[in-house]
């Protein structure tokens, strides 16, 4: 794959990262719920990275059965599959991708999780606890001792699999834990220079106020919750209040312009309903690809949602 120099120009990059970096994007039109089509991608702005630009479809399948068991038979649909990086078996991800699909390794780089083979070495390296999941702590970017247990020990056993690169979580953390973000950004930068390296894609998702420095390393951005969330607090479904949902579609629109594929996950009690076409009609409009499951991500239908 070419350079991210290459693939996009120096001063665009520059402008977006002062704008999404500061968490302002400017304003764009964006469909506000009725029945969208997708927006033109050659209009949208820089080409995709080789290899992603005929991806159309896209299944977050990291809970569950992940990839394993039927999985040949579930996602044989969809063409983009994220699917956990130290669960699923290498067979299943060459199966997978023989038959053209990409696949990602899923891999939280901002919180520590205890059910990781790595946890123990990682322990030294937590922080407050996550709040939303149980048994997972945000971790200390800062130290040059985590960053090296990730990118020269993690990631490269998970790569080892046949992924096609790394779907990372979390590198929104440093929205709230400020004095990780040189570590996160560092981090960020040496898994992208590892995965293109092959050559690969990497993708992040959410942190709309922080993404911008890390679009240079990036391929791909997804964003959780545009239309409809999960909330913890409450312990029930809703739909993502008015002028959170518009930021992220600007943010959308403005990321995808910069030549990354972009993706959203939005969260559902059930599927069809109305909130879920909702949701697929507004990552179309803002050229995105949508997926839509429960909050535990074991809804993968065997019939993409597709723009």
């Amino acid at each position: 794959m070419g350079s991210m120099e290459s693939r996009r120009g120096r001063a665009s990059r520059a402008w977006v990262r002062a704008v999404v970096g500061a968490g302002c994007v400017l304003a764009v039109a964006v469909a506000g719920g009725g029945a969208g089509g997708r927006a033109d991608a050659g209009a949208a702005g820089t080409a995709l990275a080789p290899g992603l630009e005929g991806v159309e479809t896209f299944a977050f399948a990291i809970g569950g059965r992940g990839i394993a068991g039927d999985s040949t038979r579930r996602l044989r649909r969809y063409g983009l599959i994220v699917a956990d990086g130290e669960d699923s078996p290498a067979g299943r991800v060459a199966e997978l991708r023989e038959r053209g699909k990409v696949v990602l390794a899923y891999l939280s780089v901002g919180t520590i999780e205890d059910w990781r083979s790595w946890f123990d070495e990682a322990k030294p390296y937590r922080l407050g606890r996550e709040p939303d999941w149980e048994g997972e702590w945000y971790a200390r970017l800062a130290d040059p001792g985590y960053r090296e247990l990730i990118a020269g020990r993690v990631a490269p056993q998970l790569l080892a699999k046949g992924f096609d690169g790394l779907f990372l979580d979390n590198t929104d953390m440093i929205e709230t834990h400020r004095a990780q973000t040189d570590g996160m950004h560092a981090l960020v930068s040496r898994l992208g220079a590892l995965v293109h390296a092959e050559p690969g894609y990497l993708f992040a998702q959410n942190g709309d106020g922080t993404v911008g420095p890390m679009l240079d390393d990036l391929d791909g951005w997804n964003r959780e919750d545009v239309t409809a969330t999960y909330d913890f607090d409450r312990g029930r479904y809703r739909p993502t209040p008015r002028r959170e949902r518009r930021a992220a579609l600007r943010a959308l629109t403005e990321i995808r312009a910069e030549g990354l594929l972009t993706t959203t996950a939005d969260y559902t009690r059930r599927d069809p309903s109305r909130l879920a076409r909702r949701a697929v009609e507004s990552a179309c409009a803002v050229g995105a690809l949508p997926f839509v499951s429960d909050i535990g991500l074991t809804r993968v239908p065997e019939r993409p949602r597709s723009c």
